[in-house]
């Protein structure tokens, strides 16, 4: 019993060490507080609004009396929002999955890449049309800071000769980057503007596929609670870019906490944004 105690406080040490070397600054918890009605009369979509942040945001929307759709199957759901809706407003694609297992969807996609990044490039551009004549309207892409580990592997995108759950996250996350970078250069004069946002570590069942050693949790849970924001935290940036004036009319950034990100050379390459359109235009059925 002492050995696993003795275990347990020295891996669980050494999860708070790294913590602390990896957010050396307390997570930025600041509200931001809109007034009643900011949203009123607005329609919004979003993606992965069941839990975490997409939950909190959906929550944050409502009480500014915003009408919120959630997003489901991507060709059945656009078809109907086609028929039964004269606008849209906000598109928030917030939908993700972390560094699971090796699973592909139903139309054969590695599961991160069709999740994270393929299925919301279909649903954006099946619902263009009626974001284009709700103009002014917003899409919203949230991507992660982990981009910064991602390549674009344009010989297997799929990665079908080799999967690494942590670099095809990555992979999917700068992905969403260079995605924003080529809608926003597409949608130019349109009325339709587009942002990214990195939400940073979040208190949320993303990283559920993670195993941590089980005497750690606790320690790990107690970490979490320190260093990561809460899913309202979290939803603070999108939500930020959904209804705030001051972005209105600013398309192709990213943002973190409410302030414009500057993002590394690989993820505003005009190049492999453009080529990144193009193949996933083919691998979702748009192209041929």
């Amino acid at each position: 019993m002492a050995t696993a105690v003795l275990i347990a406080a020295v891996v669980g040490g050494g999860v708070l060490v790294l913590m602390r070397r990896l957010f050396p600054v307390k997570k930025a918890g600041k509200l931001i507080r809109y007034a009643a009605g900011t949203m009123q009369g607005k329609t919004v979509i979003v993606t992965g609004a069941n839990s975490g942040i997409g939950r909190a945001l959906t929550e944050e929307l409502l009480k500014l009396q915003a009408r919120v759709i959630m997003a489901w199957s991507v060709r059945r759901f656009c078809e109907e929002i086609s028929q039964e809706e004269s606008k849209i407003d906000v598109l928030v694609n917030n939908a993700g999955l972390y560094q699971c297992p090796h699973m592909t969807t139903e139309d054969g996609f590695e599961m991160q890449l069709g999740v994270n990044h393929l299925g919301h490039f279909l649903l954006s551009h099946l619902l263009l049309d009626l974001l284009k004549t709700s103009a002014p309207s917003r899409i919203v892409v949230v991507s992660s800071k982990l981009y910064k580990y991602g390549q674009i592997n344009f010989d297997d995108l799929n990665s079908e000769s080799d999967y690494n759950k942590a670099s095809c996250y990555s992979q999917s996350k700068l992905a969403n980057l260079l995605f924003t970078l080529e809608l926003a250069r597409r949608l130019e004069g349109t009325g339709v503007t587009v942002n990214a946002l990195t939400p940073g570590i979040v208190r949320t069942r993303l990283g559920r596929h993670v195993q941590i050693p089980l005497l750690a949790k606790p320690l790990f849970y107690l970490a979490s609670l320190i260093f990561f924001k809460s899913p309202l935290e979290g939803a603070q940036t999108p939500l930020y870019l959904a209804c705030s004036p001051e972005v209105e009319g600013v398309s192709g950034k990213c943002f973190a906490n409410c302030v414009e990100e500057e993002l590394m050379a690989k993820a505003t390459d005009d190049q492999a944004a453009k080529k990144l359109w193009d193949i996933s235009s083919r691998m979702v059925g748009l192209t041929d």
